[in-house]
Order: structure tokens, then sequence, then C-alpha cells
């Protein structure tokens, strides 16, 4: 029996396939779903869990490179926010992309794996790739 780090086997199982350059989503609550792409729905109720939190545990177990968000994040949010969400990934040494939600958007179907959470931050979703 697992006792520590993460216990949901279906995330379990994503992150198992997370290898070198392979990528995923760190998507909020109302982010589209992609049917080609596999989806490991982790919401429970409004902010439960959020991005960060998920991402803290991801970032326990994997080796992650660059990570990319939408542009419209820093517009959206205050810079509270947008400083938080950069700190976490500085923290671990992770160089963090922004581009415009179109080109965001466009890399989702190469993604092996989306993991939805409960977030209600706007444009809270983030791409990781393996490093």
């Amino acid at each position: 029996m697992l006792k520590n780090g993460i216990l949901n086997p279906a995330l379990l199982e994503l992150l198992a396939r997370f290898r070198h350059t392979n990528t995923i989503v760190l998507a909020d609550r109302g982010f589209p779903s992609w049917p080609q792409v596999p989806t490991v729905d982790l919401s429970l109720t409004a902010n439960i869990p959020t991005v960060e939190q998920v991402l803290a545990a991801i970032l326990e177990q994997c080796t992650v490179g660059p990570a990319f968000m939408a542009r419209e994040f820093k517009a959206r949010n205050s810079t509270a926010v947008v400083g938080a969400a950069a700190e976490q990934l500085r923290a671990h040494g992770i160089k963090l992309l922004y581009e415009k939600h179109a080109i965001f958007k466009n890399r989702v179907p190469a993604c092996i794996g989306l993991i939805r959470t409960g977030d209600m931050t706007p444009y809270r979703n983030i791409i990781l790739e393996s490093a």
C-alpha cells in the first residue's frame, strides 16, 4: 500500500509514462476536453485541488524541463498570483515560457495526458515538459 506521495492510480500511471521530452497539461476546471488526450480528472469542488497543489505533488516525483503558460494568465490575474505561479517553478529550476493562448492550445494534442483540477483561476493552465 502506498503511504506517501501521489496516491491516485490514474495520475501515477500517467506520470510513469511522462518521459524525456513528453508533455502533460495541468489544467484548471474550465479547460476544454480533448477527446484524443487521456485525461485524469482530479476536480472535486471549486478550487479543490488547485493547480498549485497538484503541481507541488508532481514536482516532488518528476523531473521537469521547461513549462508553458498562456500570456493571458498574466493579463487576467494579479501580480501576486502570477508571481506565486512563477516562483513555484523557479524554486525547482524550471524555466517558464509565456505564449499566446492559441499557441498554448495548439500544443495540447501532442501531450500524453491532461490533468484537470478544480482550480478557478483564469488561464491557470500549464504544460510541463519532462526533462
